[in-house]
């Protein structure tokens, strides 16, 4: 299935990902899945996950390729990542994937558990 979505990756995303999919022994043809689930702090939580083509759902699904980097994302994460940036942040002694989403959320929290935290 083809959609039209503004999804970014950051240069430090990138290499991070590449990074894992080296030092993991990732197949190539695995694809890294995004999702959006209710829970978390925000209303929200992020998933980010390797997943094998075979785990696609081709009515369900989106499959891009951004840098050399498959990526796949359900149908209805679609509606809160169009927009979005995944960033890697090694920051003050804090590591980790962040996504930097165009709409604010209503509530801020410091729990990096669900991705929700604005700065």
């Amino acid at each position: 299935m083809k959609v039209d979505i503004d999804f970014k990756l950051t240069e430090s995303a990138i290499n991070e990902i590449k990074s894992t999919i080296e030092q993991e022994k990732i197949p190539t043809e695995n694809l890294l899945r995004i999702s959006v689930k209710s829970g978390g702090c925000s209303g929200f939580s992020y998933g980010l996950n390797f997943v094998e083509a075979t785990d696609v759902v081709e009515n369900k699904d989106v499959v891009e390729e951004l840098n050399g980097i498959k990526i796949v994302i359900d149908k209805s994460s679609l509606l809160y990542l169009d927009g979005t940036t995944l960033d890697w942040v090694d920051d003050n002694g804090q590591k980790g994937f962040k996504l930097n989403a165009p709409q604010p959320q209503s509530k801020s929290c410091g729990c990096k558990k669900s991705g929700c935290r604005k700065e």
